[in-house]
């Protein structure tokens, strides 16, 4: 029989800084009827992503932003993976799984259009569908490929390497691209071991007293291409070891996301050196999602992506989502963090 009511989580507050515990609150609502056209689905597992703070900023401008906004009184915005329930579709069926945004809730119910394809599964991987198929993946194509243009002889730094879309970057520069040298930034020893396993020549800890002097010798010179997903200190220490006329795409900046602003005194690298800096985001390339998401399943099942360790997999009650989605701000996770919902 299927449920009557789904459980979801609302944005209560818009926040200027630090999420508090009031900024989201959990509601009870009863499900409506299904229309023509119309699925209801049971969430199994749910996309954490830094780009959801940006989303629920408040004072945030809609004309600025790359998506609409999340305000005051509405449900919280996330990608998910999960099953249909029920359907008055012709196009999704009872018992297939699908990867959509399916936001903070046990049970949704769409429209058949807000469903963007059925989910993957992949040999290894849990939720294959938000991560090495997901849209950190492409992004990471997208930064690699198309923005930074990597070539076998570039040298090639990533940022934010132990997370979900520094992960990608760091193989498919290694293993795809075959660039002469890929060297990675993270936070603690452990988690640059973890990045020189799936690749990396080297991976430089940001939390070192002796960061700066550590990237410049883990690179061995300088960076042709900079993959930028942190921002603040890691990136004013990146602009003073890219090569002259080197270029950088800026696919986040994490450390700024809870308000804090640092300033970037390395900013004159880029007159000095003449560096290119290209921000991009992975709904331009919307139209080709599917094709590049063929390209990279075809790199995994090739063995060129390490697909063991790609998700860090927490099981969470309903009532413990904005806690799990937390945890990426104080970087608790290696690869993609993905919230598996439990009873």
């Amino acid at each position: 029989m299927a449920p009557t009511e789904q459980k979801i989580w609302i944005v209560n507050e818009n926040p200027i800084a630090e999420v508090q515990p009031d900024t989201f609150r959990l509601e009870t609502r009863p499900l409506p009827a299904l229309k023509d056209g119309e699925v209801l689905v049971q969430v199994e597992f749910i996309s954490n992503d830094p780009a959801q703070r940006g989303w629920i900023q408040k004072g945030s401008d809609p004309e600025r932003a790359y998506v609409k906004p999340v305000r005051a009184g509405e449900p919280m915005r996330a990608g998910g993976v999960g099953k249909v329930v029920d359907s008055k579709s012709s196009k999704w069926k009872t018992g297939q799984r699908v990867y959509g945004y399916l936001g903070w809730a046990d049970y949704v119910v769409l429209p058949e259009a807000s469903i963007m394809m059925e989910a993957i599964d992949l040999p290894g991987v849990t939720a294959a569908s938000l991560s090495v198929l997901g849209m950190v993946a492409v992004t990471a194509y997208q930064g690699i490929f198309e923005v930074l243009d990597c070539k076998p002889e570039h040298t090639v730094l990533v940022s934010g390497a132990a997370g979900a879309v520094g992960s990608a970057a760091i193989q498919y520069a290694k293993h795809v691209v075959g660039a002469k040298r890929v060297v990675g930034i993270a936070g603690g020893p452990e988690k640059c071991r973890w990045v020189e396993s799936i690749g990396a020549d080297a991976c430089v800890d940001y939390k070192d007293p002796n960061f700066a002097a550590n990237l410049k010798e883990a690179l061995q010179g300088y960076a042709d291409r900079y993959f930028e997903n942190v921002g603040g200190q890691v990136l004013n220490a990146a602009f003073r070891v890219i090569k002259r006329y080197g270029k950088i795409g800026i696919c986040g900046m994490i450390s700024g996301y809870n308000g804090k602003i640092d300033p970037l005194p390395g900013f004159f690298e880029v007159i000095s050196n003449r560096l290119t800096i290209e921000g991009f985001l992975v709904l331009d390339v919307a139209p080709r999602y599917g094709e590049i998401v063929q390209k990279i399943a075809g790199w995994a099942k090739e063995g060129k992506i390490k697909l063991d360790e790609s998700e860090t997999v927490v099981p969470t009650k309903i009532d413990d989502v904005p806690q799990t989605w937390q945890r990426l701000f104080r970087g608790e996770n290696r690869g993609k963090l993905v919230t598996q919902l439990v009873v």
